[in-house]
């Protein structure tokens, strides 16, 4: 699904987007609608996920997030897809396993056996796996034909979980964010995970408080009582993550994560500088193709909104 940078779709707003944005976004943004805080139902869930692909952010957009439980409702739902709004569109998704993920691997192989001929296809497969135990197991269940990642806990022995994550074949996943203030972890957090994957050479994705660019106060679900709290910003993460690829000082990442929207950022199609942090767009290409995946986001175009430009 990766575009070339520099061609013509990649603009924002209806401008070219600097082709440093363009490396920190390309195909960054697997779609959870289905999760708070959005929590959209399924038929308007993939009837966004395809007006998507026809617009001009589809360079953006990357894989379509579904529990394995509710496949047979994703199924129906596309079925009642008026065939003007699913023409062209492709789903490409990456499944979530629940508690028992044998059980749940035999929905997956019958799912992609049944649109072995086309049509909407599981490519990735992510659970949580708190343990060495548990990462061994999703291993020995999950086919290497699926990507596996594995959602780690911020806490405890972090460094022999990735390792673990790194032994088994797989990618790790983290949460940073939630529906109250407790669930946002602290930036110093956020850095262990991504400097024991960049350490261990783990490529990860990260879900959860991601729809906002840049770190700020924000409600935390668009309930009009929402408690608020500081989120983190995706460009914080991505940027930290090159840093870290890049075997630059830990202490510029941790200077990136701490970064709130209210500090002025220059941006170029050669770099991105932000509080005196400058990132160039090769470190973040080489970061985004070999180490930072996706972002997970209840919204797409929340994050294309508030995307730097200049």
């Amino acid at each position: 699904m990766t575009s070339p940078i520099g061609t013509p779709s990649h603009r924002l707003a209806g401008a070219p987007a600097p082709e440093s944005v363009v490396a920190l976004l390309d195909t960054l943004i697997d779609y959870a609608g289905l999760f708070p805080p959005a929590g959209l139902g399924m038929a308007e869930t993939v009837r966004n996920y395809a007006a998507y692909q026809r617009g001009p952010d589809a360079w953006a957009l990357a894989r379509l997030v579904v529990p394995v439980a509710r496949l047979q409702e994703f199924e129906a739902a596309l079925v009642a897809l008026p065939e003007s709004e699913r023409l062209g569109a492709r789903f490409p998704l990456t499944a979530l396993l629940g508690t028992d993920p044998v059980a749940d691997l035999g929905a997956v192989c019958t799912f992609n056996e049944r649109h072995e001929h086309g049509g909407p296809a599981i490519l990735s497969l992510e659970a949580r796996a708190g343990s060495g135990e548990q990462i061994a197991r999703l291993r020995a269940a999950v086919p290497e034909e699926y990507d596996l990642f594995c959602e780690l806990p911020l806490g405890g022995d972090l460094t022999t979980l990735v390792c673990q994550v790194r032994a088994a074949g797989a990618s790790a996943k983290v949460r940073t964010g939630g529906l109250n203030p407790a669930e946002i972890p602290a930036p110093e957090a956020v850095l262990a995970f991504l400097s024991a994957c960049a350490t261990e050479g783990v490529p990860f994705k990260a879900t959860a408080g991601l729809h906002h660019a840049l770190r700020g106060e924000q409600p935390l679900s668009y309930a009009a009582d929402a408690p608020r709290g500081t989120l983190h910003g995706y460009c914080n993460l991505l940027l930290a993550a090159a840093v870290l690829w890049s075997e630059r000082p830990t202490e510029e990442a941790l200077a990136l994560l701490n970064l709130t929207r209210d500090q002025p950022m220059q941006v170029t199609d050669d770099r991105i500088i932000w509080g005196g942090v400058a990132v160039s767009r090769e470190e973040i290409s080489m970061a985004r193709a070999e180490f930072a995946q996706a972002i997970g986001s209840c919204s797409f175009t929340e994050p294309l909104d508030e995307a730097p430009r200049t």
